[in-house]
């Protein structure tokens, strides 16, 4: 199997479109047609990491955080991530980053945290917005089965966890064929009466191309009479941060060792207390100060995720306790996840999680 198919594996579960438009992600070097003796997962694509890749016998170093995020014009080993890429090239070793695709996954990095925490009844915390599409599709009524089935199986009408989803109705269309044309039915320069479907289905707007290209294959006229719309529809199933709640609800202090112990963290800091219980939580792991706003909107008792600066806890509004736990305590279930998800998938070949300690930051007590 080559580094492109295990990849594409991986992107049937992931969806790499989800990603920030300010990321890195995808393979950031490697040889996509070479093939895998291993797949190693890690937090950060370090040197250690790649050493461990070598010495494991991995071609294929899967990462959260993109080692090559931006500015790099060269490559001579005068920092560490130069120094890491360069010996991934020399050891023909593939570096690969997810990163915020799985932060916007439904199942990815926040999941993790709730799963981690118990909390239930899921929702995303910031759901993405201007990413759904509708498509609109007029059909001779004896194809309409047909046409939806190839829109489905390109990915359209998937919403949240359903799919197959459509709409139809059914009408008169009319059409003149012009010199030129070779229709699927009538005769030139006479105006032709056709019972025909209107098919709508709703899709993500990265599958646009798959999607159209699928209409056309399977449609039977020359020129296929199709609408596509922007929605202004929020997807609740990708986007930042996610929310849930306890089946009991806690104490404050109560909460803060709670998740101590879940984060296996000495210290977290926190805004002031509330003197509320603790039962609605919100999370969002990494770099979370964006997530705040959404928090408090949603009505959230605590917000837990990591590098919060001094002005941050101010935004609690003595209303919410907010937690910071650590940008990388709070991500420090990402290497697992995604080891499992492609664990399940391969099994002709080692899938390995790196023991290297990516965290920088140390704490003296």
């Amino acid at each position: 199997m080559t580094i492109k198919e295990v990849i594409s594996i991986l992107e049937s579960q992931i969806a790499i479109p989800q990603a920030e438009d300010f990321d890195n992600v995808g393979l950031l070097c490697g040889v996509p047609d070479r093939n895998v003796s291993g797949v190693l997962f890690c937090h950060d694509a370090l040197e250690s990491v790649i050493d461990e890749a070598v010495t494991r016998n991995c071609n294929l170093v899967v990462c959260f955080h993109p080692i090559i995020f931006s500015g790099l014009k060269s490559i001579t080993g005068k920092n560490y991530v130069e120094r890491a890429v360069l010996k991934a090239i020399e050891n023909k070793i593939a570096i690969y980053a997810i990163h915020t695709a799985f932060d916007n996954d439904y199942f990815g990095v926040n999941a993790g945290i709730c799963h981690q925490l118990g909390l239930k009844n899921l929702k995303i915390l910031q759901p993405k917005k201007n990413n759904l599409k509708q498509l609109t599709v007029y059909v001779p009524n004896e194809h309409s089965e047909q046409l939806k089935e190839a829109l489905f199986s390109a990915g359209a009408g998937n919403i949240g966890f359903y799919d197959e989803c459509s709409f139809k109705i059914n009408g008169n269309g009319t059409f003149r064929p012009i010199e030129g044309s070779n229709p699927f039915s009538g005769q030139q320069n006479v105006t032709e009466n056709a019972d025909e479907s209107m098919i709508s289905v709703i899709f993500e707007a990265y599958k646009q191309n798959q999607i159209i290209a699928a209409m056309k294959k399977a449609h039977p006229y020359e020129e296929v009479a199709h609408q596509i719309y922007s929605l202004d529809n929020e997807n609740q199933y990708s986007g930042l941060g996610m929310y849930g709640e306890f089946d009991i609800e806690m104490d404050e202090k109560d909460f803060l060792k709670f998740i101590k112990d879940k984060f296996n963290v000495e210290v977290i800091k926190h805004s002031d207390f509330t003197d509320k219980k603790i039962k609605r939580v919100a999370v969002l792991g990494g770099s979370g100060a964006s997530g705040i706003k959404f928090a408090l909107a949603k009505k959230c008792d605590a917000y837990i995720t990591g590098d919060l600066k001094y002005h941050d806890y101010f935004l609690a509004e003595s209303k919410m306790l907010i937690c910071d736990v650590g940008h990388y305590e709070s991500e420090q279930w990402v290497a697992q996840q995604l080891f499992e998800i492609l664990s399940q998938k391969i099994s002709t070949f080692a899938i390995l999680k790196s023991s290297e300690k990516t965290n920088p930051v140390n704490y003296f007590l």
